[in-house]
């Protein structure tokens, strides 16, 4: 499970840091900003539902503060 929440982290971070070189490089005269962001965002959300639906189904265990 950690694997893939590190995964998830690092195509979030990966689609962030490609919606500022487009945003560098094209200099808003394309789409391909928005689409990145929009990319990031979807992640992001899928993320967050992902470990909510496996804490639920009882996958996913608190631990609390050590």
């Amino acid at each position: 499970m950690k694997i893939v929440v590190a995964i998830a982290f690092v195509l979030i971070i990966g689609s962030l840091f490609s919606a500022l070189l487009f945003l560098m490089r094209d200099k808003g005269k394309s789409n391909r900003t928005v689409q990145a962001l929009t990319w990031r965002v979807g992640l992001s959300v899928c993320l967050f539902l992902m470990i909510l639906l496996l804490y639920k189904l009882g996958y996913i265990q608190p631990t609390g503060l050590h």
